[in-house]
Formats: C-alpha cells, structure tokens, sequence
C-alpha cells in the first residue's frame, strides 16, 4: 500500500467522524457507514488506485458534512436544470398547462420571502415536488385531476416543504447518501446498476409524516393567507386518497404516503380556522 495514500486516508476517517459527531438523524447514519469504510484497510486486496478512490470518495463526503445551505440550493438548482432538460416542458404558449400555472402562481415568486420558480412536466403521472433553490415542479397529471383551487393548495404544500426547510434537509441527506455510494462504489461495493438505482430511490425519497402534515398546515394557511376556497385543500387529498394503491398514484404516494389521513386532519384543521 502506498504509505501516502494510508496516512491520507487515516487523516479523512478522523475529519469525518468528527464531523459524524456533529451530524443528526440520516446523516449521521451515512457518515458512520462511510467512515467504517474509509477506515478499513484491505492489504491483501489493495492497490494504489483503489485507496486513491477511496480518497477521493471520502474527500467528497468531507465535503458534503461542510456544504453549506447555499451551496446546497446551488447544487439542487443545477440537478432541477438537468431534470428540466431531460423531461417535456410544457412551453409558455401551451395554454391547458404552463398559462394555467402562470395564472395560479401569479405574484407567487417572492412568496413568503422565498424566491421561486414554477414549470409544467408534460406526463401522465400524478404529481409535483419542489427542491431546496424553490423550483416547483407540476405534473401534468395532477393538474388534469384537480381544480384551480385544488391545484393552488397542492402548490402552497409545496411551498411549505421550502419554507419549512424539508426540502433542504432532503437534499443535504441525498447529497451525503450520495458522496456515501461513491465511497461503497470505490470499495466495489456497488456498481454502476446499483448506484442507479440509489438515485432513484434518493429521487423518490419519503418525507416523514411531521413534516408532511407540517406541509399541510402551511397550505392551509397559504390558502387563508391567499383568501382561496380553504375545503379545496381537503378534496385535493381526498381526489389523491382515492388514487392510493392504484398505478397512477404509485409514485405519488412512495412520496406523499397517508393522504385519506392527511385529508381528515386537514378537515379538522380547516373546522379551527373557520371559528
């Protein structure tokens, strides 16, 4: 083994862990898989190459614990980029969908002190999301399924998983999983298929139901806030609730799980706000 090499590595295992100290919930968990990783020093198998990988894999996820929360709304802005450049559009003359979402986002760019930004993905699948930078993404699917008001309460949940940084601590525990895979790939742990599939399930990954019904509250006060029809919130869920366990709802709720409950908690919700 390249001495260099080793004692660069065992310098890498120690940063990280220290910064595994400071690190909560998902995070922390992929870092302890990565430093167990970098620490392990397989001699008989080794070679220089693959201790350099392993390296450069454990400088990344140094790297990935010091980003900061600017920087991440820089990296998912250049993956919603990319996801914009690979997935239909709808252009700003279509008039069922990208005039449609003009119109009901409407003064919504600075909303509550964000800066966003809204598009159409032409598609048959039900659903929407929005990343840590405040681009939100509308499935044509869903738009076809729910009414203005509907579709101005689905956008204001979205809303809320920014504001309320869901988005953000999504992204960061991606971006950790992420400098992580690379790490296991360097081992050969995983190849190319594997990590693949890693980033679809990152894609995909669930918030958790606080944050979801966190998400809820804040459309509903979107709503108020807006002075739009407030029950649209809950049949916007119960539409999504009775889509569950079907194959055009499938994705939606591998990310959005719980809608018939959300949509009965939101009708207790929306019976305070009206007294």
């Amino acid at each position: 083994m390249n001495r260099h090499v080793a004692v660069c590595s065992s310098l890498f295992a120690t940063l990280l862990l220290s910064a595994c100290l400071s690190t909560e919930g998902d995070g922390a968990a992929a870092l302890s898989s990565v430093v167990e990783s970098a620490q392990s020093e397989d001699v008989s198998a080794g070679t220089d190459s693959k201790n350099e990988a392993r390296l450069s894999a454990a400088t990344d996820v140094f790297k990935a614990v010091s980003i900061s929360d600017t920087e991440l709304q820089a990296v998912t802005l250049q993956v919603v980029t990319e996801m914009d450049n690979t997935n239909q559009v709808a252009p700003a003359t279509d008039k069922k969908y990208a005039k449609r979402l003009v119109r009901l986002t409407r003064n919504l760019a600075n909303e509550d002190g964000l800066e966003l930004n809204f598009k159409v993905y032409i598609t048959d699948e039900i659903n929407a999301f929005a990343t840590a930078d405040g681009s939100i993404r509308v499935y044509s699917g869903l738009m076809d399924l729910l009414d203005d008001n509907e579709l101005r309460s689905v956008i204001g949940h979205e809303i809320g998983h920014v504001k309320l940084g869901h988005s953000l601590a999504e992204a960061r525990t991606a971006y950790l999983t992420s400098a992580a895979a690379k790490v296991a790939a360097s081992e050969g742990g995983l190849g190319a298929k594997a990590l693949a599939e890693l980033g679809e399930k990152l894609i995909n990954a669930q918030f958790s139901q606080a944050q979801e019904s966190e998400s809820d509250a804040y459309g509903v006060e979107f709503m108020k806030r807006h002075k739009h029809k407030l029950s649209a919130a809950e049949s916007a869920m119960r539409k999504l609730a009775n889509l569950e366990g079907s194959e055009s709802g499938s994705k939606l709720f591998s990310s959005h799980p719980g809608a018939k409950e959300r949509a009965d908690k939101i009708h207790e919700l929306i019976a305070t706000k009206k007294k």
